[in-house]
């Protein structure tokens, strides 16, 4: 079966990916192992994150990294043997957070983020999905003085770049979320990013979009992937057809460096680790907003599901056996304020988030395979990023003009 362009990953950056060619009029097919969404798009805190302009910089302070040298922190944890093969991307990554480094890695990164709400609501509008947003905004809460404070410093640094938001006292918390116990220093509400019932069905919602203006969607491995005599691309699916295109996508998140290098293109791919819990709602105690315990690391958000729990990261391979220690020590944490029920899922679900040592996402040619292009490195915002970065290669992809500068983040860069 013939097709313009296929696409390899149907989480949010690949199925972004896949809508933006079909806009463009590309005829475009859509494999992945499982359906959509079912990967690292469904598990995370479920924020369209317009206010993080800013990447994760890996923290340089002393304190940070004793307590994290000893492996018992809430928001941070690895596996000795995987961290320790990671350590010349660790290195970079520790390098790119120098302040230097890092304000010119922000700029960049900014660019993308402030096109996410836009390019959200495009596709939201377009598959009726606007259901599933639960809240506009959040509360990033502080638990001392000293931490609050210096947080409004940054709120009041993100605010010159247009991103708004309202500074809370313990009072205000207390007013604004009467069910939390305890006392608070205070919070920041950002109030422009878009809270999701469910990460997953907002994917699924897209990807429903993608088939209704005549896109397929297969069930396949992307490992079958293998070069046609005439210099296209070919891929096994588990219905029947063999898919043949003159060009590919890999958006396969934190396994796309593994199928590249198969064709010569590797990257140094942190892979960062997540797991999250559901809990049972307090029907007397409930919980308006997604709220993000900034000093422990884990983040409350009110789902379809119920109280999602999701962890900080893990920095293991995605292979190495499941290690939910950061589940219970977050909810033995979160259930002395929070209101959380019981626990609902019958164990802790993990995905694993692809981080960049430059902590910016990679997409574009991949450099020496004529007709690939990846998309993938995302972090923590493939979620909030997915369109956009569909948007781009899309318009690469066919000769047009990105609407930012796409060079910082070449796959070029890495080689």
């Amino acid at each position: 079966m013939k097709h313009e362009v296929i696409v390899l990953g149907a989480g949010m950056v690949g199925v972004g990916c896949a809508l933006h060619l079909q806009a463009l009029g590309k005829n475009v097919a859509m494999v992945d192992r499982r359906a959509p969404g079912l990967e690292t798009s469904y598990g995370n805190a479920g924020i369209i994150q317009r206010e993080a302009i800013a990447p994760y910089a890996l923290p340089r302070d002393l304190r940070f990294l004793l307590s994290g040298a000893a492996n018992r922190r809430v928001d941070v944890r690895y596996h000795a043997r995987d961290a320790a093969r990671m350590l010349g991307p660790l290195r970079a990554y520790h390098r790119n957070s120098a302040p230097a480094a890092y304000r010119q890695i922000a700029q960049e990164y900014e660019t993308l983020i402030a096109l996410s709400l836009e390019t959200h609501a495009q596709l939201m509008d377009a598959a009726d999905a606007n259901h599933l947003v639960a809240g506009q905004g959040y509360l990033m809460l502080y638990r001392t003085e000293r931490e609050l404070h210096s947080f409004f410093e940054v709120a009041d640094e993100r605010a010159l770049d247009g991103v708004n938001h309202i500074k809370m006292s313990g009072a205000d918390v207390a007013r604004e979320e009467p069910s939390l116990a305890g006392s608070f220093a205070g919070a920041v509400r950002w109030t422009d990013p878009l809270a999701i019932s469910s990460p997953g069905d907002l994917v699924q919602a897209y990807a429903r979009l993608f088939e209704q203006r005549g896109g397929a969607v297969h069930l396949g491995d992307a490992g079958t992937l293998r070069r046609t005599h005439a210099g296209g691309w070919q891929v096994d699916t588990a219905d029947g057809p063999t898919l043949e295109a003159s060009e590919v996508v890999v958006a396969l998140g934190p396994w796309t460096t593994q199928l590249t290098a198969r064709f010569g293109y590797t990257a140094p791919v942190i892979p960062k680790r997540g797991y999250h819990m559901h809990y049972a709602r307090l029907p007397q105690r409930p919980l308006h907003r997604t709220i993000i315990d900034a000093e422990n690391g884990y983040v409350i958000a009110p789902m379809k599901d119920g109280l999602r729990l999701t962890t900080g990261a893990e920095l293991a391979n995605v292979d190495s056996p499941r290690t939910p220690i950061q589940i219970d020590a977050a909810e033995k944490i979160a259930r002395q304020s929070f209101p959380l029920g019981d626990r609902v899922d019958p164990e802790p679900w993990m995905g694993t988030r692809p981080c960049m040592p430059d902590m910016k996402p990679v997409f574009g040619a991949v450099p020496g395979v004529p007709g690939m292009w990846c998309a993938f490195g995302h972090g923590h915002q493939g979620f909030t990023l997915g369109p956009v970065t569909g948007e781009l290669l899309a318009a690469m992809m066919t000769g047009a003009t990105p609407r930012v500068d796409v060079r910082p983040f070449s796959p070029g860069r890495f080689r």
